[in-house]
C-alpha cells in the first residue's frame, strides 16, 4: 500500500546516520507518513559491510535505533529528541548492501518521559530483514545543552524526495 509522505525530518552534518557530510555515513533521509508512521530511506556503502555485500548488524541496528528514536517527533513537533535507553534487535535476513534499505518505525507507548517504539528494516521486496523495538528517554532539544544552530540540523530538500512510500 502506498502512503502520502506529510513532512521530512531534519539531517545533522555528521551523524552516521543521517549526517549529510559524513563522508561514511548513511546520509539517511526520514519521512513521516499519513499513517502515523516515520520511514527512513538509506544506501549502505561498500564500508557499511560485515560479511561480504551484507549489511553489518551493528549498522542495521543503529538504523532502527535511529527510526524508532526519530519516530517521537512525529508527535512532539521535533522538539524532542529520544534517547536510547534499550534496544532489542532480531535478525531475520541478511540485509544487502548494494540495494535500497527502507526503515519504519513507530511509537508504540508513550508515558512521559518516556516512551517504546518499535520499527522493521524492510528489503527492496518488503520482506522484513530485521526488527527491533525500544525504549527511549524523551529529551527536549533546548534542554540537551547541545549548540544545534540551523546548519547542524535542518531540512534539506530534494527534488527526489519521494512524495508517496509503498510499505507491505
Amino acid at each position: 500500500m502506498k502512503y502520502k509522505v506529510i513532512a521530512k525530518h531534519h539531517n545533522s552534518k555528521m551523524c552516521i546516520v543521517c549526517g549529510l557530510k559524513n563522508p561514511v555515513g548513511l546520509h539517511g533521509g526520514f519521512y513521516e507518513l499519513e499513517n502515523g508512521q516515520l520511514v527512513g530511506i538509506f544506501k549502505a556503502l561498500p564500508e557499511h559491510q560485515g560479511y561480504p555485500n551484507i549489511l553489518h548488524g551493528g549498522i542495521a541496528s543503529a538504523l532502527l535505533d535511529e527510526t524508532i528514536g526519530r519516530a517521537i517527533m512525529i508527535r512532539e513537533h521535533k522538539d524532542f529528541w529520544g534517547f536510547t535507553a534499550e534496544i532489542t534487535v532480531r535478525f531475520k535476513k541478511n540485509i544487502p548492501i548494494d540495494q535500497p534499505i527502507r526503515v519504519v518505525g513507530q511509537i508504540t507507548n508513550d508515558r512521559g518521559r518516556l516512551f517504546e517504539g518499535e520499527g522493521k528494516i524492510l528489503l527492496k521486496d518488503g520482506t522484513v530483514a530485521a526488527e527491533g523495538s525500544g525504549k527511549y528517554l524523551k529529551v527536549n532539544l533546548a534542554q540537551t545543552g547541545f549548540n544545534v544552530d540551523q546548519e547542524e540540523w535542518k531540512v534539506t530538500e530534494y527534488p527526489d524526495d519521494p512524495k508517496e512510500i509503498e510499505l507491505p
